[in-house]
């Protein structure tokens, strides 16, 4: 190959945000949402270029109140400040309870329940439920 691993690696990382997709269902659901008052906020991990442009080209930051970046913000899920950060940009506080909806059961479900979030698991490998695992209140 001509180009170098890193100028591969650099190409990928600029056209990746373009290669995914959300669903047009969920688009609509958070919508729906919105439109009943709830406030949406995304919480994620990984690098905030990658992260935000995904979700910008996926038009999820037209559904969305705010989102919280792990690498912008210097601390990741499942720590509980991360979550913080997400309800203050959303105008709510942990306090007044909420969802948080993740394919993580350490990340997501841990880190929901430890800000007192209910929790809900995406199990997307249908994998088995591990016997460890923190439980999530809906699977």
């Amino acid at each position: 190959m001509a180009a170098s691993a890193e100028d591969l690696w650099a190409d990928y990382r600029r056209r990746m945000p373009y290669l995914v997709q959300c669903r047009q269902e969920v688009l609509d659901g958070l919508s729906r949402l919105r439109s009943a008052g709830w406030r949406v906020g995304i919480v994620t991990s990984g690098t905030a270029d990658n992260q935000l442009g995904k979700i910008q080209c996926t038009g999820l930051a037209d559904v969305v109140d705010c989102w919280a970046l792990s690498d912008a913000e210097g601390i990741r899920k499942p720590d509980v400040g991360l979550f913080e950060i997400a309800a203050k940009w959303c105008g709510m506080r942990l306090s007044g309870g909420g969802w948080m909806v993740g394919d993580n059961l350490v990340k997501d479900v841990t880190g929901g329940r430890a800000a007192g979030l209910k929790t809900v698991w995406i199990n997307r490998d249908a994998q088995l439920f591990p016997v460890n695992a923190p439980r999530p209140c809906c699977a």
